[in-house]
């Protein structure tokens, strides 16, 4: 009966595959289980003397009594522990579980949008086109699927998505994992073109793997006391491709997680190495899961004045919005989401961004509107057509933070653009995506100008040239200043004076400063 009992728990472990550590709950859920194995075993053992005896005894009893003595000691120094240090006796200690730099201004920051590296196509878009692309190579699909995971990435200062192919099953892994698989699947965030990037030796180790070559196996058994957050799929500057799996750290048992670093596991060879988090290599886009950093700003926002504060008098108390994008910026990818009172309203009080490689956190004070109700703004602008609204990306257009989304059709193809006033959701304007984002910006800013008055500068200038035109009925005027400065302004905000303006007149002007400065008014003057 013990090899038997031993034989159990040996393929418990192959299959739960959980870590020998005793801050991880996977553990003790695997320590119960085998607890509760043994008494099984030796309830079947005692109980079989009792029948040949024919005899009652307390041998059973016994037993039952000092297994659920054990088990219930364990669940409840577990449960004392994690009171201890909880929020509750804990709440400095959970809201420093990021730092969050609250020194910046998010126009400093942020630089003024170039649409030529804009992510427009989103996840869900790119999975389209990568299955797409996928069903392109007839006997692959056969064989393989697409992984959803679709990791968002700045490749060689491209912004794209990468994902593995998988095995299709437990039958096409046999036939298939001498070669391993040679491919992956890369959309590129800006112009939504897909490839199929085949590899000289194949990946064989996958989720989609079986026995000794499943990736979280592979894992456990090179690395039996880690515990692991989820992989992330990506590629290195040559297009070699990767997993990148965090490293977890618990206080008490299961509580406050934290990255304490990464392992770096190449799917071809099975070769990886742990990294601490100082030391990750810089092509490493993804190390912070995004739901790890929302917790952390939510414990930030609800515990630095205190636990009870967060329950009742509830004082400066903040959370994150429903929801979050990415930038990618200086070779790093960040994610930002909005920051909004715990009443949750309606609004906006600013937003985060946080570099996913080395979790440094910028809060940008940027009251305005919360990203859902800019959503259902532009939709509402279209209602009739059915069309739904990406979540928004945030850019800087023109110095004003600007919520940037797509609206799309029933079959998930992109047919219109919004650019929303952060500030205000009720400006929002629309344009028809096969005119380009070029040209929906340039319809946006001829409509959008009353902006921050406090926020605008004032100068003298001297026309040296002017030319207008016309994009999507609106009148746009286009001026450079003798001293070569760029400037665009719409009919809208001087009809009676824009058409008269010419050359070597002088105008005093108050704009927003940008690559192409936007004027919000003009003076003639003399």
């Amino acid at each position: 009966m013990c090899l038997i009992d031993v034989v159990i728990v040996l393929v418990l472990y192959y299959f739960e595959l959980p870590p020998l550590n005793l801050t991880s709950p996977l553990f003790w859920h695997f320590t119960f289980m085998v607890l509760f194995i043994i008494l099984i075993s030796l309830s079947i053992k005692d109980g079989h003397k009792i029948i040949i005896k024919r005899q009652l005894n307390m041998n059973l009893f016994n037993i039952y009594k000092f297994f659920f003595l054990v088990i219930g000691g364990i669940f409840a120094i577990i449960v004392i522990i994690n009171a201890v240090s909880s929020p509750l006796f804990n709440a400095k200690g959970y809201s420093e579980r990021i730092v969050v730099d609250e020194t910046h201004k998010f126009t400093n920051d942020i630089a003024p949008v170039d649409f030529s590296k804009t992510p427009l196509v989103d996840k869900d878009s790119s999975q389209k086109l990568g299955d797409r692309k996928m069903g392109e190579f007839t006997s692959w699909v056969s064989q393989f699927y697409v992984s959803d995971l679709y990791t968002q990435i700045n490749y060689n200062n491209e912004i794209v998505r990468v994902t593995p192919i998988e095995y299709d099953g437990i039958i096409k892994y046999f036939t298939n994992r001498d070669e391993g698989i040679k491919g992956y699947i890369i959309v590129n965030s800006v112009d939504g073109s897909a490839n199929l990037v085949n590899l000289d030796k194949g990946m064989k180790y996958l989720p989609s793997a079986y026995f000794f070559e499943n990736l979280y196996r592979k894992l456990r058994f090179d690395y039996p006391t880690t515990i692991f957050d989820e992989a992330s799929f990506e590629i290195d500057n040559d297009g070699n491709p990767y997993w990148i799996i965090p490293t977890v750290k618990y206080i008490a048992i299961g509580l406050k997680k934290e990255i304490s670093g990464v392992v770096i596991l190449n799917p071809i060879t099975g070769e990886s190495k742990k990294y601490d988090v100082k030391d990750i290599p810089t092509w490493v886009d993804h190390v912070y899961d995004a739901d790890l950093i929302i917790e952390q700003i939510d414990n930030w926002g609800e515990y630095r004045n205190g636990f009870f504060n967060s329950i009742f008098g509830q004082k400066d108390v903040i959370n994150t919005t429903e929801g979050y994008n990415y930038l990618v910026m200086d070779d790093d990818v960040y994610l930002y989401t909005g920051i909004t009172s715990v009443s949750s309203d309606e609004s906006n009080l600013g937003f985060v961004l946080v570099n996913l490689r080395t979790k440094e956190t910028k809060y940008y004070l940027v009251p305005g509107a919360e990203e859902y109700s800019a959503m259902a703004s532009a939709e509402g602008l279209v209602q009739e057509k059915d069309y739904v609204a990406s979540f928004p990306l945030l850019i800087n257009l023109n110095n004003k933070p600007t919520y940037l989304l797509s609206l799309k059709d029933n079959a998930g193809l992109v047919k219109m653009y919004a650019f929303i006033d952060v500030a205000d959701y009720q400006k929002v304007v629309v344009s028809d995506a096969s005119l380009g984002i070029g040209a929906a910006a340039e319809k946006y800013l001829g409509e959008s100008f009353s902006g921050n008055n406090e926020n605008l500068l004032e100068k003298d200038i001297i026309i040296k040239s002017i030319t207008s035109a016309v994009i999507e009925g609106n009148t746009n005027y286009y001026i450079i200043d003798d001293k070569n400065n760029l400037y665009f302004t719409s009919i809208k905000v001087a009809r009676e004076i824009l058409p008269f303006l010419k050359p070597e007149d002088k105008i005093h002007i108050k704009y927003n400063k940008g690559n192409v400065s936007q004027i919000a008014s003009i003076e003639v003057t003399k």
